[in-house]
């Protein structure tokens, strides 16, 4: 494996100038011999790889949307060293079968880790508990019915309990089913568009009972891509009285809002769905004080034919490997709302440490993963230049500033506008 040294680029957290040393795929203080790469950062911030753990690649089963080799081209390309793909793929990845081929798919063609979720409950059924021990045996990080919430207390009660055993970590979508039929946040927008809406409690309801379940076990629980203003001061009341509780946002959540329905492009539909201003706000709140722990992307690519339909008809999502830095740089960074080194530990050090991955930082000893990017540097999102196989994004046209350079995954050079 390649010697590498990447010199004059400035620490992240620091500010200094730093040599990084890489050999063997791990970070060195020094290399045992000439670097076989010399890699000039003058003019570029050095960070550690970022992870993403909540995502989608639609292997098996939803190549025709992605797959894991294009997803991770799009990940590296978003300086994502590591990211965790959750079990709704087709078939379900709720065995050892499938997370060993999905690892093994990976290991061939994959341009970053690649970190299985496993499902939570058979079929995402929601009825039977999966077979998590041998899962873990064969290499997942934590299990999830994501798209779905786990369907009842008395699920997630024997989830959190069995999930205990092995120390999976239970990450939950939380979404009352019985009044989330919609298509978009209710509320006077989605009236004056004639859409029928999901108001906020469908999140806030489920939020609390995976709260009060957590707080009645005194075991751990993650909560997915939170997305309202109450649904985060519940977290953070239960944080404050020692709730065993973590959780995620993201950058459409901080970025965008219900107003950008109103042109019903559906780049602009998901689950949740963009809320209100306030809510905004209270998630950039919720990421200054900490009670939100990470920022995630929840890619989730879909078919030009499943987005370029009726809104009331298009399928939820939208792609967020390419753009994830940029819109935390730009919308949170930027204004002052969080130190560089703050918004990287919500992407790197924070999920790492939910999932135990063991990596995220850029200390010696640790896995080889570096973004390295340019924080001058202001450029236009554009179709042309997205890796993914689809190409349903919401920031299509729009400006940001920071861009990634270059990524390097274990010691490999997984993407490169350097040279």
């Amino acid at each position: 494996m390649k010697r590498i040294e990447i010199k004059n680029g400035k620490h992240y957290a620091s500010g200094e100038k730093v040599t990084i040393c890489i050999e063997n795929g791990v970070f060195t203080e020094s290399l045992s011999g000439d670097p076989d790469e010399v890699i000039d950062a003058e003019g570029l911030t050095v960070f550690p790889g970022l992870i993403d753990m909540h995502c989608h690649l639609r292997e098996p089963g939803y190549e025709y949307r992605e797959d894991i080799k294009s997803g991770t081209k799009s990940a590296a390309k978003g300086g994502f060293t590591s990211v965790c793909c959750m079990p709704n793929t087709n078939p379900v990845c709720d065995n050892a079968a499938v997370v060993e081929g999905i690892l093994r798919k990976a290991e061939q063609v994959g341009s970053c880790n690649v970190f299985p979720i496993g499902a939570a409950s058979k079929g995402l059924n929601g009825k039977e508990i999966s077979e998590m021990g041998l899962m873990k045996e064969a290499g997942i990080v934590a299990v999830s019915d994501d798209g779905k919430p786990i369907a009842t207390a008395n699920l997630l009660k024997k989830v959190l309990e069995y999930a205990s055993d092995f120390d999976i970590p239970v990450l939950n979508h939380c979404e009352e089913m019985s009044i989330s039929e919609g298509a978009m946040n209710e509320g006077a927008i989605s009236t004056s568009l004639g859409l029928r809406g999901i108001p906020a409690i469908a999140e806030e309801i489920m939020i609390s009972r995976d709260i009060q379940t957590a707080e009645y076990l005194d075991m751990p629980i993650h909560i997915c891509h939170v997305s309202t203003a109450k649904g985060i001061e519940i977290i953070r009341q239960a944080k404050a009285r020692g709730v065993k509780v973590t959780c995620e946002t993201c950058p459409h959540y901080f970025s965008l809002t219900e107003e950008c329905c109103q042109t019903y492009d559906t780049n602009f539909k998901m689950n949740p769905p963009l809320r209100t201003e306030k809510d905004r706000l209270a998630v950039i709140e919720g990421l200054k004080d900490g009670t939100i722990d990470c920022i995630v992307t929840d890619h989730a690519p879909h078919h030009i034919d499943e987005k370029d339909i009726e809104f009331s008809l298009a399928n939820n999502g939208i792609i967020g490997f390419e753009t994830a830095f940029a819109v935390g740089y730009t919308y949170l960074v930027k204004p002052g709302h969080l130190t560089l080194e703050e918004l990287i530990r919500t992407m790197t050090v924070n999920p790492s440490s939910i999932l135990h991955l063991g990596r995220g930082t850029l200390e010696n000893g640790m896995p080889g993963d570096v973004m390295l990017a340019d924080l001058s540097s202001d450029f236009t999102y554009t179709e042309e230049e997205i890796l993914s196989k689809s190409h349903n994004s919401p920031y299509i046209g729009q400006d940001f500033t920071g861009r990634v350079k270059l990524t390097i995954a274990g010691g490999k050079i997984t993407y490169d506008e350097l040279r």
